[in-house]
């Protein structure tokens, strides 16, 4: 686990003022990944207590992946509870219901028209228009990605920090792709209210 990042959000949850109704959101975020991170159970217990997130992805919604995507949240959800962590579930309503989990949203869409929001309602964002339908859409935090090259996505363009920090404007804002200690510091403190990452929280 890189330690700077941690010491990053430590700093930034200490003087942030990004908040829900249910209390003050964690400036740090793990990003389950079926591929680079198959088995996010120790990262997440490794997290520090009280001070983090875990948006749970491992995507595959169709038959057996399915039922070994909800036996991982399940277990997800009692570390979150036993650690004092936000679990927020990406793309499926009714899993985040049965886990007393939020809900992540896919370029600020709903994946139902229930709209069932019990918990934080994160997003993730690839550009403007992405930005704009999470907030529209009642998101409390939105990442916006990728900030940097990553490894989830090789080749993809980046952003960089500059374009970041302009897209970020006007709300609450988190990074996403490839973050680590030494990149997040080329970020505008200002900007980023949150970071998410794989790799270096794995």
């Amino acid at each position: 686990m890189d330690g700077r990042l941690l010491a990053w959000a430590r700093a930034t949850t200490a003087r942030a003022t990004m908040a829900w109704r249910g209390g003050r959101l964690p400036a740090l975020w793990l990003f389950t990944d079926a591929r680079r991170l198959p088995d996010p159970r120790g990262a997440v217990a490794r997290l520090p207590r009280g001070a983090a997130g875990v948006v749970l992805r491992h995507d595959g919604a169709a038959g057996p992946g399915a039922a070994a995507r909800a036996a991982l949240g399940r277990d997800l959800a009692a570390l979150c509870r036993a650690r004092r962590l936000i679990l927020v579930v990406a793309g499926d309503t009714v899993l985040a219901g049965t886990l007393g989990a939020g809900v992540h949203l896919r370029g600020g869409r709903w994946p139902d028209v229930r709209r069932r929001r019990r918990g934080v309602v994160t997003s993730s964002a690839h550009g403007g228009a992405d930005l704009r339908r999470a907030r529209r859409a009642g998101a409390d935090l939105v990442f916006l990605s990728p900030v940097f090259p990553t490894a989830s996505h090789p080749g993809a363009p980046a952003l960089g920090p500059l374009r970041w920090a302009a897209l970020a404007r006007g709300g609450a804002a988190g990074a996403l792709g490839g973050v680590t200690g030494a990149t997040v510091r080329r970020l505008p403190r200002h900007a980023c209210r949150a970071v998410g990452a794989i790799g270096a929280l794995g």
